[in-house]
């Protein structure tokens, strides 16, 4: 792999893991309700979650989606339902950020990695991106050097950018300014996650 095609990979993983959607709400939840290393926690599961998707798209998921569309769909609708679940959870602030400031009960680490880990794997955002616009890396993977480069690559990109996000949400500031605003977080985040789970099905 060349320099030029693994800049491409990067900035595509960047613009990836940067662009707003359920994956930043669920770090944002729990780095708000959790505090730092509950926001680490779901961080770098969730990017484990990437990582599992780019292995996979490397050794040939895509063509077997685009061979059995049936599959695709499945997968599609199965996250879609993960989301609006989310969603209509948030809507009601049933262990939510909401709920957790005010009652100040701590958020197990060990949950905080298992919904980021389920964030990332049944999010249909992320299969679409992978299956679009990554697996077009899959054939400059011949070498073993190439093929640890893409998976890695979104894995170490994903899980910095959100530990980033972790650490500012988890500011003592920033968490006083946010503490007010916790129910306005909860609906709003509920929204997207509907929203989102509309656009999936609509869409596919």
């Amino acid at each position: 792999m060349t320099l030029t095609t693994w800049l491409s990979l990067f900035t595509i993983s960047v613009l990836g893991a940067m662009s707003p959607g359920p994956s930043l709400a669920m770090v944002a939840k729990h780095s708000l309700a959790g505090g730092r290393r509950n926001g680490i926690s779901t961080a770098w599961a969730h990017a484990t979650g990437i990582a599992i998707y780019a292995f996979v798209t490397l050794v040939g998921l895509a063509v077997l989606l685009h061979k059995f569309p049936v599959v695709f769909k499945g997968i599609s609708y199965g996250g879609a339902l993960y989301l609006a679940w989310l969603g209509f959870n948030s809507l009601r602030s049933k262990g939510g950020v909401a709920e957790k400031m005010e009652s100040g009960s701590a958020v197990p680490v060990a949950q905080s990695a298992r919904d980021g880990f389920l964030i990332s794997m049944m999010n249909p955002k992320i299969s679409f991106f992978f299956i679009a616009l990554f697996s077009q890396f899959v054939a400059v993977g011949d070498e073993l050097f190439s093929k640890s480069l893409i998976v890695l690559t979104p894995f170490m990109v994903d899980g910095l950018w959100y530990t980033f996000v972790a650490f500012i949400l988890s500011n003592p500031r920033v968490l006083e300014k946010l503490r007010s605003r916790a129910v306005l977080i909860d609906r709003l985040s509920g929204v997207v996650l509907i929203a989102l789970a509309v656009r999936v099905f609509v869409s596919v």
